[in-house]
């Protein structure tokens, strides 16, 4: 086709054109702000608060397992100087989870990056000169694959007996949050699973779960004795020379789990020796290699 065409220009209907009137759009030139953010100038791990954060009582470990579990990680594998702060909402983290670990950049006098907690391990093996070779720090196979077996009951049973202990959260906060609940459903840390609420026999499909509680405290108080029998006198679970990933996973819920309202929960811990003080002694490790990010 040769020549050139000429598109007809629209136009709207008058009516339309009024009723577009009644609700004018106006730009406005951008607003500078002055703010400029403060570079960063040490490992910074974000995380979800204390449990006191008074100011004069202020307490550096994270309530939540998962943040406490990070914070310790980092603390076993021997470093120190790390900033924590809890002042960023979890939906400004990577993938809307916390924790994070914002670690400064060679060359990079501001920004720095910022790592979501599968790729901490790999950071500090670069910041410790390398990593714990193929059996992570355990002693030999055997216990690498037994930590396999620790992980999964801590992640399940105890973790279920630590979810029910705690306060739902009210009705009206979950009403007015923006954001859905991020936490692990109570049915996923089960085995075998909870029955639903409704049976085959009822008029209404199955719904919900009905979790037992009585059936998850015995699972957490075996769970609780084979972890005292397992530790017994060890300087570091499974016999391990130096602390593992286990460790700290174990020192997080033993931590969280003494400072647990709930009596029944806190009672299975507190009365196994070893365990309080093998926590108490994990515990001034931890807490000495953190410190509050400078308020700027």
């Amino acid at each position: 086709m040769s020549g050139s065409s000429v598109l007809p220009s629209l136009s709207l209907p008058k009516p339309l054109r009024h009723f577009f009137a009644l609700f004018p759009l106006y730009t406005h030139p951008p607003v500078w702000s002055s703010y400029t953010a403060p570079a960063v100038t040490a490992p910074t791990l974000w995380i979800h608060p204390s449990r006191n954060e008074i100011s004069e009582l202020e307490d550096l470990l994270s309530r939540d397992v998962e943040c406490l579990k990070w914070q310790a990680y980092l603390a076993l594998r021997g470093l120190s100087k790390i900033h924590v702060r809890w002042d960023v909402t979890e939906d400004g983290a990577v993938d809307g989870r916390f924790p994070n670990l914002h670690v400064p950049l060679q060359g990079d006098d501001a920004g720095g990056e910022l790592l979501a907690a599968h790729l901490i391990p790999g950071w500090v093996d670069g910041q410790v000169g390398g990593g714990q070779g193929e059996l992570e720090g355990y002693a030999d196979e055997a216990a690498r694959d037994e930590s396999r077996a620790w992980v999964s009951l801590m992640e399940g049973n105890v973790h279920a007996a630590l979810a029910i202990s705690q306060p739902p959260p009210s009705i009206f906060a979950a009403l007015v949050s923006p954001f859905p609940s991020k936490h692990r459903a109570l049915n996923t840390m089960l085995n075998p699973p909870p029955a639903p609420l409704t049976g085959f026999s009822s008029v209404l499909p199955p719904y919900g779960t009905h979790v037992d509680r009585n059936a998850v405290m015995l699972q957490y108080r075996d769970a609780i004795s084979s972890l005292s029998e397992r530790l017994g006198t060890d300087r570091w679970f499974l016999g391990s020379v130096t602390p593992t990933a286990l460790d700290a996973l174990v020192f997080a819920y033993l931590h969280c789990i003494l400072h647990s309202k709930d009596n029944a929960v806190r009672i299975e811990v507190a009365r196994r020796v070893n365990l309080v003080a093998w926590e108490r002694r994990v515990q001034g490790q931890v807490r000495a290699a953190f410190q509050r990010r400078p308020l700027t």
